[in-house]
């Protein structure tokens, strides 16, 4: 039986980044993924939308150019060339995945691995036909789509007429009608580059408002903006069937319908934590994730997750800090996961970036909290490349300890500006000191800076 130091099990973010890293600090390596390196977020996910929204970029920015001096005609968005694009770009990276693994000289085994317990002598896994033997276990085997029990939901997944992530990324035709079930980033994002590549798109959220936990007043100026689109937004409205053609609702008590061809469900995302083996090893779950603690250790010695499995952030950036504290745990260096400052972005037109406390969790957490807002045409930038542009950027701060508390913006490319945010939250820097930190000017980030000036 061949033993490794460390075993992980799943190629997605937290996976494959832990691996390499382990190997780095001198573990010998073992990494089991059944589908694709990559994981849903490079396979089906992050990268994936993130190809197809640019596209979709290019295209709005073609059709408006006049406003900035440059006339385009007959400017055409062609689908199957973006999602031939798009499997380049896939391709590309999850093979650059694989070569990061043979020169850190983890060994991957693609296929299937089952846990079959823990020994005196390690845990074991079988992969293939082969039984391996390792000092420690990270699992990282992700999140798949939920799919509630609405009528009609799963017939229609098997027909093919309602897709979730997994297949709305090779779909070789453009929906003329698509209905997104759910109004989070999934379905904000497909509903951006849908309506922008000529759909007509209607989101149905049960909520009174999208973007989940994002800002309200964030996610207000959002909804406004897709609105304008022409993108239909039913919100606190709750589905009731699905039938080929159509999607069933109810809105305020009574019975409605939004026609459809293609129906996008994208209501949330769920631990994988069954098909594995786990149960072989008494692997303690909370809400149907795996609990770890700060080192993100379980309650078996030996046996770490990191990642979507073990359902605190999913978000890719997030697994890859995870399966980092999990392996510098295994080396013995002092480490452990912080969740304070975890960036998250919306990539529609316009963006939406948020890292920390909302004002409303901050007030729910007992901070003496204070609010500025800036508008982001304080930035010269924003205003030069942006016409008719009304992005925001809102700052909530402890009043007594003068330290920021979150950030949210919505605008141009707030995504490549937001770690910036986060370190002001994770260095706890007092407001004063941040005020000396020199931004480049022009810069669309100087909206932060007169936003901090803001604050006696």
């Amino acid at each position: 039986m061949e033993q490794y130091d460390l075993i992980v099990l799943g190629g997605g973010p937290a996976g494959y980044n832990a691996a390499e890293r382990a190997a780095h600090g001198g573990l010998k390596t073992l990494l089991i993924e059944k589908n694709a390196l990559g994981g849903v977020c490079l396979n089906e996910g992050c990268i994936p939308s993130k190809t197809l929204l640019n596209s979709a970029k290019m295209y709005d920015h073609a059709r408006h150019s006049e406003q900035y001096g440059v006339t385009a005609e007959n400017v055409v968005l062609d689908h199957v060339k973006v999602v031939a694009r798009k499997k380049k770009v896939v391709k590309t990276l999850v093979t650059g995945v694989a070569g990061k693994m043979k020169r850190a000289g983890v060994k991957v085994l693609s296929c299937g691995g089952e846990i079959l317990g823990k020994t005196e002598s390690g845990i074991e896994v079988k992969a293939g036909e082969e039984t391996y033997l390792a000092k420690n276990l990270l699992i990282a085997t992700g999140s798949t789509a939920v799919v509630p029990p609405i009528p009609g939901l799963r017939e229609g997944l098997a027909a093919g007429f309602v897709v979730t992530n997994h297949e709305i990324f090779d779909l070789n035709e453009l929906s003329k009608k698509l209905v997104v079930i759910g109004g989070g980033v999934i379905g904000l994002e497909m509903a951006s580059y849908f309506n922008s590549a000529g759909s007509e798109v209607t989101v149905i959220e049960m909520l009174d408002h999208i973007a989940g936990e994002t800002d309200r007043e964030i996610s207000k100026l959002l909804l406004e903006a897709y609105q304008k689109k022409g993108v239909a937004f039913k919100l606190g409205c709750k589905v009731t069937g699905v039938e080929q053609g159509k999607v069933l609702y109810e809105e305020n008590g009574a019975k409605a319908e939004a026609a459809a061809d293609v129906v996008l469900c994208s209501i949330g995302r769920r631990a994988v934590t069954t098909g594995y083996g786990l149960e072989n090893l008494g692997v303690y779950l909370e809400r149907g994730a795996i609990k770890t603690d700060e080192q993100m250790r379980t309650n078996i010695s030996g046996v770490y997750a990191a990642g979507d499995v073990n359902g605190v952030s999913m978000l890719a950036h997030t697994a890859y800090r995870e399966g980092e504290v999990a392996v510098n745990t295994m080396l013995g260096k002092p480490d452990r996961m912080r969740y304070c400052a975890i960036p998250g972005v919306i990539y529609t037109n316009p963006e939406v970036a948020s890292v920390g406390e909302t004002e409303a969790s901050a007030q729910k957490k007992g901070y003496d909290v204070g609010v500025v807002k800036m508008t982001m045409r304080a930035s010269g930038r924003y205003i030069a490349e942006n016409e008719g542009g009304n992005g925001i950027c809102k700052i909530v701060y402890d009043k007594r300890y003068h330290r920021v508390l979150g950030v949210h913006m919505i605008g141009g490319y707030p995504s490549e500006s937001i770690y910036g945010a986060a370190m002001m939250i994770e260095t706890e820097m007092r407001i004063a000191d941040l005020k000396e930190i020199v931004f480049p000017h022009p810069t669309v980030c100087e909206v932060i800076r007169e936003a901090l000036f803001e604050i006696d």
